[in-house]
This record gives C-alpha cells, structure tokens and sequence, in this order.
C-alpha cells in the first residue's frame, strides 16, 4: 500500500470514529422533555462538538409568517401563517421540513367586504369535517370581523368552503379579531379579540350551539398584561382538571409583546367572568440573552404519538419596534406539578433542537459560515471576507463572514434536494447574485432597517437528489437606503427529502 493510501485510509476511520461519537451526542441532544431550559440548541452556540446524524433533530424558524397555527393530522404536521390576501398552508411528515414546504392556497375570497386583511387563520376538526376560523376586512382595519370555512372532506388543506360569519348578537357590528375556539364541559366556545369595556383589543367569550353558529352574546374577561394595550390571540389547554387560557398582550411591534395566562375549573361556566382565575406574570416572554424579541400569538399542538405538547409561536430576532421580521417558532412545552403549564422561555432562533415525539424524522443537517457542518457540506471563500463573533445571539454559532469587495464569492457545496441561505440583513448591506450549480445568477438584495438575524434570504429551487452547490457572490450594489454593499453569510440549512 503506497504512503498516500495508508493516508486516505487513516483519514477515512477517523471520520468514521468521530462520526459515531457525534451521532451518539446527537441521539443524546435528540429528547426535549428531558432537557432544561439551557436546552440542545444552547449547546450549538456554546462549543458543543456537532452532530453528524442529524435525522432525529431541527431548527428554527419553520416559517417566514407571523401569527402561526399548527396541528398534526393524517401523518403531517399542517401549518398555517398570516398572509394578507389569503389563506395559506404548509404540510410536511416532520416537522424539520416545514421550512422547506410548498405552500397551498386553500382560501382566496372575491367578496370585496371580506378579501383584504385576512389574518390569523386557525383549523378545528368536527366530525368528519375541518372549519378554518380567521379574520378579514375591506380594508379598513376597524371593519376586521369574524369568518368561518368548512371543509369540503376530511382534509385540514381543504378545498374549503364560505360557511359564516361569526356575530355574537350583542356585537352585531363590532371590530373582532384573533378567533378561537374550544370545548369545555362538552360545550363549545368561541373566543376572540375585540371591543369590549377593558380594550379595543380585548378578550370575549361567546356561547356556539355548531362549529359555525353563535348561540349567545358575548362576555367581557378583564385580564392582566403587564400594559394597558392588548388582550389578543387567546388559546387553551384543557388538562389535570382545569382549561388554561393563554393571551398575549402588549404591541406586537414592541420587543415586550408576550404571554399571560387565566384559568377555569371544570365544571365551572366560561360565561361567568368571575369563575376565571388570573395568573400572575407573564407565562412567556422576551429572552434577551438568546436574542428572542416579542415572542406571542401562539398556539399549542400535539406530538404525534400524542405523548408531549408543545408551542408553536412567532418572535423576531431584534429589539426594536417592528412589525416586520416575525418568524413561526416551536419548541417543547412542560407541566409543573400544581398542573399548570410550563411554557419555559423561549430558544434562540437556529438552536438544535430534538424533533417531537414520534415524528419520523428527516435528514436536514446544516453548515456554518466556519465551515463546520453536522452533514455532508462544507463552505469555501475565494477573496478576503471579514469573519468574527460579533454578531453574537444574531448568528448561528455566534459568527459569521461578511464581505462587500465586488466579486468576492462563499460557495457551499452539500449534497441533498435544496438549500436554505439564512443570514443577517442590516442597513449597510447590499446586493447578492445567487447561483446553484453554475447556473442562472439570482439577485438578492440583504438590506433590512432595523438589522435583523438568522433571517431567511434565500430558498432555492428543488433539486435532483444527489451533491450540488450554492455560490454567494458579491456585487458590490446596494438599493438606495443602504450605506453600503455587504453581503453575510451565516447558516446553511441542507433538506434531503
């Protein structure tokens, strides 16, 4: 054997020998429930060796939208965002792959008095039907009111069709928002946010006698919120004895938008304002030191083999008033032994996290500007690019490379059907041309005001399974409101499905 191939071999085992080690720490990371706070994903940004076999693991975010719902049903997990003009949704088998989904329109309304401003959709199953409750106006913030699809079959992605419109009698003409519905004493309820003698945006009860029919007029809970502002998006949990009502409150723009929580005793009337307990303190809230801003408007889920429950919700990643770079985010969620809920405080954005129990898994690894990966990929640099830590919470890993010399090109080589570029966009950055395989160059402009991170900049087509390459090149432009032409790269996100 010639000196180079004993070479080859040794090198060959040693990969071998720490590919087992890493998988054996990845399968150890891989069990939320019995992680605290300091979780899996703080070990990616605090010099944790990575993982090689990522199949049993994820990372947020698993959506660019804003105002989440998620449940998993007929093997999927299905997911829907705020998006304006319509009602979107994602399904995928594992909720690793939820990022790289291709949406499904499954509501688009030509009614002028109802087709703008459709927001926060949320879908039930009745029966052997599915009913998408959401918000719509005409485009007047103040004439947003209460809708109602039903499901042409036993399909949350529908086709769905108009059913109602939701009108407590005593709210005929009433600005309403964020609708919710649940079951309590085999009675169901709708819930929502609207006017009422505490809030413009506050939180109301109404009796349902079917799915798409209320029954009564609606009552006023007087919550707390730590603000004078909102009580909005209300949620429940129903379990050891109680159902749990979780709201946020404050301005979704403000980096203290958050969670707070009520409770009733089964058997007691929802109608009845006073039978609802108030929690004190928020239940979920800003996590400074994990870069985590304003994260609310959430909802809860099962894991499939329905043994652990779980948040799904939207935050961003700066702290400044925004209303933009609002990203979907899940994570485990735990029960203390009063039998209340433990939302814990919310992961960093990017963190490794372990998949929900019984979900089948996926092969998504990832590649870190530095070049480390936990898959097959790598990342190579042609020209001086800067790199450093001093984006600290707004980077995976805590580091990334930015360049802004006109031809100066990072390109990531993986193998697997697609790629996700997640990265930093901020006021000085400027124009990046984007090519897979050598192929057609894609413009894509990274300037952002206020700066933000681990932000998804590019998504590329779906490709052949088999090995490929991304290659990030600098042009040197920027738009009109930049001051410069950076360009940053961060994290890539590899999908193998």
């Amino acid at each position: 054997m010639s000196r180079q191939s004993k070479i080859a071999l040794f090198a060959s085992l040693l990969t071998l020998i720490i590919g087992l080690v890493c998988a054996a720490q990845d399968q150890m990371a891989g069990r939320p429930q019995a992680q605290p706070e300091a979780e899996v994903g703080a070990k990616v940004g605090h010099g944790a060796v990575p993982a090689v076999n990522a199949a049993g693991t994820f990372r947020n975010p698993l959506n660019t939208g804003a105002d989440p719902f998620l449940t998993y049903a007929n093997g999927a997990y299905h997911l829907t965002t705020t998006q304006n003009d319509s009602i979107k949704m994602w399904s995928s088998p594992s909720l690793g792959t939820l990022l790289d989904a291709d949406p499904v329109t499954v509501w688009r309304d030509s009614d002028p008095t109802r087709n703008q401003h459709i927001w926060a959709a949320e879908f039930y199953r009745f029966g052997n039907r599915w009913y998408m409750y959401y918000t719509a106006d005409d485009g007047v913030d103040d004439h947003h009111r209460l809708y109602v699809l039903e499901s042409d079959g036993d399909d949350p992605a529908g086709p769905y069709h108009f059913k109602a419109k939701l009108t407590p009698p005593d709210h005929t003409n009433d600005f309403a928002i964020d609708p919710s519905v649940f079951q309590h004493n085999g009675k169901l309820y709708l819930a929502y946010s609207g006017l009422n003698p505490y809030q413009h945006n506050g939180l109301n009860i109404a009796p349902m006698s079917n799915p798409y029919t209320v029954s009564g007029d609606a009552v006023a809970l007087k919550a707390d919120g730590g603000c004078p502002e909102v009580r909005e998006a209300p949620e429940f949990l129903n379990r050891n004895g109680r159902t749990w009502l979780t709201y946020s409150t404050c301005d979704t723009g403000k980096p203290d938008y958050q969670l707070w929580m009520l409770s009733l005793p089964d058997n007691a009337d929802p109608l009845q304002p006073g039978n609802w307990q108030q929690h004190p303190g928020p239940v979920f809230g800003r996590n400074d030191a994990k870069g985590v801003y304003g994260p609310g408007h959430h909802a809860f889920f099962r894991s499939p083999d329905g043994t652990q429950d779980w948040i799904v919700y939207h935050a961003k990643s700066t702290s400044a008033y925004t209303y933009g770079n609002r990203t979907t985010r899940a994570q485990p969620i735990r029960w203390r032994a009063d039998g209340s809920p433990d939302l814990g405080r919310p992961f960093a954005l990017g963190a490794t996290q372990g998949l929900p129990a019984g979900d089948p898994g996926n092969g998504n690894y990832w590649i870190n500007d530095d070049g480390r990966s936990s898959g097959p990929g790598h990342v190579t640099y042609q020209g001086a690019w800067n790199s450093g830590k001093g984006c600290a919470t707004q980077c995976f890993w805590g580091d990334d490379h930015w360049s802004d010399r006109t031809g100066n090109t990072a390109t990531f080589t993986f193998t697997g059907t697609r790629i996700a570029l997640l990265s930093v966009r901020d006021t000085g950055n400027g124009i990046t041309a984007l090519s897979v395989d050598g192929g057609p160059e894609k413009r894509v402009d990274f300037y952002a005001s206020p700066r933000t991170g681990e932000t998804l900049q590019y998504l590329s087509p779906r490709l052949p399974s088999g090995k490929h390459t991304l290659r990030v090149r600098v042009t040197g432009e920027h738009g009109a409101p930049s001051t410069g032409a950076f360009v940053s790269v961060d994290r890539a996100e590899v999908y193998t499905d």
